[in-house]
């Protein structure tokens, strides 16, 4: 029998996962274009404008495709989980409004007029038109954040009952919902990630080009500013990444002792988990590599300090929501995706930032960066970027179960009532429509890539 809850489930997922790639390339990506073009107006230099050009075109067919995979993500609340939009829409709503009416349509509006005033207006303000794309990209991550958040840690609301709908949401106080201390744990590692990604899209297609020897000064210096861009994130990312965990650390534990595979309260030193063996039915962990007290670390800034593990959290948080839910829940999310999620997302931030150092400290060098077998692993990095991203919305989105809004509604509660073919066929045709436009912006990529020559006019 098909589940119609676990298939939205699925469902949900795949378009998060699959929007969420060309999300970081964008903000990323028009950010060091800014920068590229900056250059090219203070210097006079018309590499930089070539290479604005260039990575331009580039960026505008990911913004196409990630703006097709947004409307088509923003489905999904109307198909499956139509009970959740009624109860949250009015919470929902200024946020996604905000994101359209103010962020979107400043990005948009920009775009047009840089795409078609290239030399027609004075070259500041040409500049303006694309720092104004990037301060919308960055406008319209910050209200989708918000509203995401909100489904994290419920604030400036209060529950009233609708004749219509039942009980529904209802927002009282806008300013809780922006100051949401998730949203500016979440926001900044964000933006992190996003210099990161973008970072190395452009510092690996420059590579790609140097290695078949495709106007080699010109990419050079498309290299050496995106690698410092991707080390600049990539540190950053780590700096949010420690924050943010600390905050789970305080306010989610339930997270973080999944992300362990830790069912019992460690001790006064905290060991951190390197690879276990996980039995999710009896619930018991076997390490088999950890490090003595750095898990202590991780969430205290030192070597010593115990957490509480999911056997003992599961009891607190059944206590504390059940006169809430009215019901007992498993509070212990997929023990298995969290762990190794989380994993692949530290070992790849840290890969990552390794790998950014190394090409700055090539670049830098007095020759110049020659190390062929560096630049033929760079293009490779962008995998490696979007796995992390990838894992770190699904730990965090899988941490938060078994609610849809944390410790208000459960997620079962939030599901449309299709029945389970219904959703299996939308899903089917999401997966279709997602992979056609992943092959699409894939070939245009590599097309525009194979260009020995990248001409003003061609990139115009």
């Amino acid at each position: 029998m098909l589940d119609p809850l676990l298939l939205a489930r699925i469902q949900f997922a795949a378009t998060t996962v699959f929007h969420f790639f060309f999300v970081p390339i964008t903000i990323g990506m028009v950010f060091l274009i800014a920068i590229f073009e900056s250059i090219y107006v203070k210097t006079g230099d018309e590499h930089y404008k070539r290479i604005t050009k260039f990575f331009g075109h580039l960026f505008l067919i990911n913004f196409a495709v990630g703006v097709v995979t947004g409307i088509l993500q923003e489905f999904q609340f109307g198909m499956n989980w139509s009970e959740y939009s009624s109860f949250v829409g009015d919470v929902f709503g200024p946020s996604l409004a905000i994101e359209a009416l103010l962020a979107f349509y400043l990005e948009s509006t920009f775009i047009g007029i840089w795409i078609f005033s290239w030399d027609k207006i004075n070259k500041k303000l040409h500049a303006m038109c694309i720092w104004l794309v990037s301060i919308g990209t960055i406008m319209s991550a910050f209200w989708i954040l918000s509203a995401n958040s909100f489904m994290q840690h419920p604030v400036g609301v209060k529950y009233v009952d609708n004749e219509i709908i039942g009980k529904k949401a209802e927002m009282i106080d806008f300013f809780a919902i922006v100051k949401n201390p998730y949203l500016w744990n979440q926001f900044p590692h964000i933006l992190a990630t996003s210099l990161t990604v973008g970072g190395f899209v452009i510092a690996g297609i420059a590579a790609w080009k140097i290695v078949r020897g495709h106007e080699v000064s010109i990419f050079r210096k498309a290299f050496k500013v995106s690698i410092v861009g991707a080390l600049i994130g990539s540190s950053a990312l780590l700096v949010t990444g420690h924050s943010q965990a600390q905050y789970l650390v305080r306010e989610y534990p339930m997270k973080i002792a999944a992300a362990e595979a830790m069912y019992e309260d460690s001790g006064n030193v905290a060991a951190f988990s390197v690879l276990a063996k996980i039995d999710q039915k009896q619930q018991k962990t076997e390490e088999i590599i950890e490090i003595p007290g750095m898990l202590s670390f991780l969430a205290y800034n030192k070597f010593e300090g115990s957490l509480k593990g999911m056997h003992t959290l599961q009891k607190e948080m059944d206590e504390k929501y059940y006169p809430i839910i009215g019901k007992h829940l498993n509070y212990i999310p997929n023990v298995h995706v969290m762990y190794y999620t989380f994993r692949i997302m530290g070992a790849s931030g840290g890969l990552l930032f390794l790998m950014a150092l190394l090409g700055t400290i090539f670049s830098f060098r007095k020759n110049e960066i020659k190390k062929r077998w560096f630049l033929k692993i760079m293009p490779w990095m962008l995998l490696i970027a979007e796995i992390a991203t990838a894992c770190g919305w699904i730990m965090a989105e899988m941490g938060r179960q078994p609610f849809i809004i944390f410790g208000v509604m459960p997620t079962e509660s939030g599901v449309s009532s299709n029945s389970g073919a219904a959703v299996l066929f939308s899903l089917a045709v999401f997966c279709i429509l997602y992979t056609v436009l992943g092959i699409a912006q894939y070939v245009l990529f590599r097309h525009m890539m194979k260009k020995k020559e990248t001409t003003v006019r061609e990139v115009a």
